[in-house]
């Protein structure tokens, strides 16, 4: 082991990416007891000084001494590199307008957008093109760095970069965490207490175990009693239908109501926020023709009609998940000043504590090729599992068989996720069009044909190029 670690944020001139990451990176005693050096990087350079300047700021607030750099050239920054870490986005809310849309107008009964359903496909393909040249770039400059990605959707990019490259990748998201604190919500617990073990797929994962850490008691049959007794309307956009897989699979699904409705084919009645998200009044115009994108939804959990009729400023959003918060140009502004020094809770920076720094980690989530880790869902499929880093490396845990029903409802997607990568490396929006039949919410070939051509009319600048 080296006592010298480069380490590289792609993406680090977001406004919430860029600080929060720099923040864990200078807040790790382990990293920063090395001989650290930190590059940022982004295509943008506008946002660069700035973040720069932060980094160097809470470098000097902590007492570290680290070399920070920022660049635009993406092949000048990965020599040297032991890890680079991804976050991108395309303009974000404007795209994504047309993810929700699009595919509605057309007649997909999705809900949500961002990472499964017609809209989560032309995220990724958005995605795909640069995500996947960072993974050839590394191969050429740094082909023993560990990438660690965030972009969404996680899935499908992880397993564009690991199936179309040969280095490293794993996805990291916090999702997981959101259905343990559901899960301790109902169970009227601390969610300290919750020792949970999930696996399945990024943002449709299934808890395998819940146990309490201090009485070593499985928590499962409380949970289920405590399940059937609580009030139906208690957070429904985020836990109703959740509820309702629970009692049906009998396991207890995470991270909530959008991002596990994403996958399935009649989510939508138990979302009651999903007509509103980007709503706007077709009469006068889509957001991509008017230039003015609506105000973006999560969910009804903070009141959104409560909106005042005629607010002082445009609101750009009511409430987001948490996944890259903001976006570009969004989310809160740390980068004019250092700020409250605490960490985010991503994984990045413990997993590099524990394969560069040899500190013994457990890590709740990490995305990976599937190597047996998930008994009943293909070899090479990206899944999610809990894992352990040390300085021998990622080790991902084996987990039980999980029930056939939610094998069923996994395979479909891993299914989808392969012939996705096959139409991006291919160019063919032929394999493109059977990922998008194999959808549950697509339920006309017509449609599914229109919503493609439509989607490559309105975002052929930013999509890879395909041909029928």
């Amino acid at each position: 082991m080296t006592d010298s670690i480069k380490v590289v944020l792609v993406g680090a001139g977001s406004r919430e990416f860029g600080p929060a990451s720099i923040r864990d990176v200078l807040l790790s005693d382990p990293l920063c007891d090395r001989e650290l050096s930190l590059v940022l990087v982004d295509i943008d350079p506008s946002e660069l000084p700035r973040t720069r300047a932060y980094a160097e700021a809470v470098a000097e607030r902590l007492g570290r001494r680290v070399a920070v750099s920022a660049t635009t050239d993406l092949e000048a920054a990965l020599p040297g590199a032991r890890a680079v870490v991804l976050a991108i986005e395309i303009n974000r809310y404007f795209y994504w307008a047309q993810d929700f849309h699009v595919p509605r107008m057309f007649g997909s009964s999705q809900i949500y957008g961002e990472n499964g359903g017609p809209g989560g496909l032309f995220h990724a393909l958005r995605n795909m093109g640069p995500a996947v040249e960072l993974a050839r770039a590394m191969e050429v400059h740094c082909p023993e760095a560990w990438l660690l990605n965030y972009t969404n959707p996680l899935t499908k990019l992880c397993e564009a970069q690991s199936r179309l490259s040969s280095v490293r990748v794993v996805g990291l998201c916090h999702g997981v965490f959101h259905g343990t604190e559901q899960m301790a919500r109902l169970l009227e617990l601390p969610v300290e207490r919750l020792d949970a073990r999930a696996s399945g797929l990024n943002h449709f994962s299934w808890f395998e175990s819940v146990r309490d850490r201090e009485t070593g008691e499985d928590l499962y049959p409380r949970l289920r009693q405590r399940e059937r007794e609580a009030h139906w309307l208690h957070d429904w956009d985020e836990i109703a239908l959740s509820r309702i897989l629970f009692r049906v699979f009998g396991r207890y699904p995470s991270p909530g109501a959008n991002h596990i409705g994403e996958y399935l084919g009649w989510a939508r009645e138990f979302l009651g926020s999903s007509l509103l998200q980007f709503f706007h009044d077709p009469a006068q115009g889509a957001p991509w023709e008017t230039g003015e994108t609506p105000t973006w939804l999560y969910n009804l959990g903070e009141n959104p009609t409560d909106v005042p009729a005629f607010p002082d400023a445009p609101l750009q959003r009511v409430r987001d998940d948490g996944d890259e918060t903001g976006g570009e140009g969004g989310g809160e502004g740390e980068v004019g000043g250092v700020g409250e020094l605490a960490s985010s809770g991503e994984l990045a920076v413990p997993l590099l504590e524990g394969v560069l720094c040899g500190v013994d980690t457990h890590l709740d989530a990490v995305n990976v090729p599937n190597e047996g880790y998930v008994p009943g869902l293909p070899d090479g499929a990206v899944v999610e599992v809990p894992a352990r880093a040390d300085a021998n490396g990622l080790h991902p845990s084996v987990m039980e068989p999980l029930p056939e029903g939610i094998l069923g409802l996994l395979r479909t997607q891993t299914s989808i996720n392969r012939l996705l990568v096959d139409a991006f490396a291919d160019g063919s929006r032929g394999t493109l069009l059977q990922a998008l039949l194999l959808d549950p919410t697509t339920d006309s070939y017509r449609a599914a044909v229109h919503t493609i051509n439509e989607m490559f009319r309105l975002q052929g600048e930013v999509l890879p190029e395909m041909e029928w």
